[in-house]
């Protein structure tokens, strides 16, 4: 399964686009677990002291915020397009 980092989250994983062992029938939780394991650099910036994902991180799954279907326990499909955003802010 393959993430789009995005930000920071990018820099720290050396990349925009990280390959990482998941695939259909998993959960969007385990193909994050998959990536901050290959990537251990992201678990401070993903996770809060607690273990759980921070408020301020935006996970996708094919352009919708995995929020508004079953967080993390959102199942995986075929083809499925995974992206991780830190807060944007402006000015």
């Amino acid at each position: 399964m393959q993430w789009k980092l995005f930000a920071d989250l990018a820099e720290i994983a050396g990349g925009k686009e990280v390959e990482v062992e998941t695939g259909p029938g998993e959960t969007v939780g385990a193909a994050l677990a998959a990536l901050v394991a290959e990537h251990p650099a992201l678990e401070d910036r993903v996770y809060d002291g607690e273990g759980d994902l921070r408020d301020h991180i935006n996970v996708l799954r094919n352009g919708t915020n995995v929020h508004t279907e079953d967080g993390l326990d959102t199942e995986l499909d075929a083809g499925d397009e995974l992206a991780l955003f830190p807060p944007v802010s402006g000015g």
